[in-house]
């Protein structure tokens, strides 16, 4: 709801009232980026750009030239922007809605370009007339404040989030805000203007970076350890590495991840879902996603950069055979991810391989980092059992589509048709990956790992078990879209990990082992 915070910005002690009665004779006049809108327009439709039309990236420069109103006007002309899902501060506008059926008049004055605040105020239908830049003049600051002065004297209130706001918050009647910024709130306090009301619809920053940087989708960069756990090697400087590069391969996840949300951002807005995401819900600015791309990335690769001299400084005198091996498949995977979210992503069957061959590729990364060779028995097991994750994760989007009663795409290049399809290739691939864990178990060399290998073959039932249990649930409609989640947080998932935990632990002698401790 809407509160009122006058301690915050001007100079009494704050209290909670609701907004005051304004004189019907006043325009009440509001601001769209960041104010009625928790997003920017203009980096919403930057990157509705670079989605769909990349080429025009190009010509940013010669635009930017142009000045600020020409490149704002530029931009409009060359995508629209859907309007009807944008992140709306749902108090202000239920406040302004209020206040049009009471008979006020509304006035929309943004810095943003005609176009676009002509659509937002057709969408919502409250507004008697946009005051915007118009391609020539930039209506921002002193000369929105100009504007504003000769349409209407000083018979207006205002209503901003940022700085640029200020002069014309301390020049109107009743000044008010909507999600102020910092900047905002500091040059009020500093000028001693007080606002009569805050309309505030942001969640607490430390959750939504939480969410943005999807640190369960960490547990992904598990199979690093994967090579070293299998071959039985527990050499401090063996974990080392896979430890450095877990955080490594962590960092950089987060910062494609958040590239995926910014450019997708306008089809997330449209997901009954996926709209809760902190950029597609304005929570967070993509500003900031673009400066934690930044950071994260770096992050990511002065780590495997120093791989080596950080594993010496942990674990003493343990020495990679190619330093650097690490450092190119994370450079792999990155290039890969990034063409991913540009174009395989909505490419028929090539994401899906595409997608399945980033886990297999963290394999590699993990025993470039670990100095422990893989088998050619574990390469072809990851690439079966990811490809059946890969197709899960597919169907389990359409079939989501589908009980919505979507019509007969998901935007990816698939059909509603394809459901019974990608279950054939999904579960073809999921037994295609037991058969060879099969072989495995049978091959001479595995028993030199395993005190008892016979144990092993209890996995097999267990796996299938777990494979078919994710698929049925996906053909009901009962499957989590990312079945990642499904296995991190499904009891029954967790207890078929844990008794597989077991069985592995029973053919390395883990019983004997036990018993000697004792």
């Amino acid at each position: 709801m809407y509160e009122q915070e006058i301690g915050t910005l001007g100079n009494q002690s704050p209290r909670d009232t609701s907004p005051p009665d304004l004189p019907l004779g006043l325009a009440l006049c509001v601001d769209l980026d960041g104010t009625l809108v928790k997003s920017d327009t203009l980096i919403d439709s930057m990157l509705v750009m670079a989605r769909h039309r990349p080429g025009l990236l190009l010509q940013l420069p010669l635009w930017l030239m142009q000045g600020k109103a020409a490149f704002k006007r530029h931009i409009s002309q060359s995508v629209t922007l859907d309007v009807d899902y944008l992140p709306y501060n749902r108090p202000l506008l239920e406040w302004l809605r209020v206040q049009h059926g009471a008979g006020h008049t509304i006035y929309l004055a943004t810095a943003s370009d005609q176009a676009i605040a002509e659509r937002v105020a057709d969408h919502l239908g409250i507004f008697a007339g946009v005051l915007a830049s118009d391609g020539i003049t930039n209506i921002s600051g002193e000369s929105k404040l100009t504007v504003l002065r000769e349409k209407f004297g000083d018979r207006f209130c205002y209503i901003g989030n940022a700085r640029p706001d200020a002069e014309l918050l301390a020049a109107c009647h009743s000044p008010m805000v909507a999600n102020p910024n910092r900047a905002l709130r500091s040059r009020l306090k500093s000028s001693g203007t007080s606002t009569t009301a805050s309309f505030h619809d942001r969640n607490p920053t430390l959750r939504n970076w939480i969410k943005a940087l999807r640190l369960h989708q960490w547990a992904k960069n598990s199979l690093l350890f994967v090579p070293l756990l299998l071959a039985h090697r527990w050499a401090a400087g063996a974990f080392a590495g896979a430890g450095i590069a877990f955080i490594s391969f962590g960092f950089c996840a987060s910062a494609t991840y958040i590239i995926n949300d910014l450019l997708d951002l306008e089809a997330d807005r449209r997901h009954p879902s996926k709209r809760r995401r902190p950029f597609a819900a304005g929570e967070l600015s993509a500003f900031s996603g673009l400066a934690a791309i930044v950071l994260l990335l770096t992050a990511s690769f002065l780590l495997a950069v120093y791989l080596q001299p950080l594993i010496f400084r942990l674990a003493g005198n343990y020495t990679l055979r190619l330093p650097h091996a690490f450092l190119g498949w994370l450079a792999l995977y990155t290039a890969t991810t990034l063409v991913y979210s540009f174009f395989f992503k909505r490419k028929l069957l090539l994401d899906v391989f595409v997608l399945s061959g980033l886990y297999t590729l963290r394999i590699l990364a993990g025993s470039a980092a670990t100095n422990v060779a893989i088998s050619t028995w574990l390469g072809g097991f990851s690439v079966f059992f990811f490809l059946s994750l890969a197709f899960l994760k597919r169907f389990a989007e359409l079939e989501g589509l589908r009980e919505r009663g979507g019509a007969i795409s998901n935007g990816r290049g698939y059909f509603i048709t394809d459901l019974e399809q990608l279950r054939a290739l999904g579960t073809g691939a999921a037994y295609a990956s037991v058969i060879i864990m099969t072989l495995y178990i049978r091959d001479p060399d595995t028993r030199l790992l395993y005190g008892h290998p016979f144990f092993l073959w209890l996995i097999i039932p267990v796996i299938l078990l777990w494979l078919s249990q994710m698929w049925m649930l996906a053909g009901r409609g009962e499957m989590h879209v990312d079945p990642l989640v499904w296995a991190l947080t499904s009891k029954r998932s967790l207890l078929l990990g844990l008794l597989m935990g077991i069985i592995v632990w029973l053919a390395a002698g883990g019983i004997e082992h036990f018993t000697h401790l004792f």
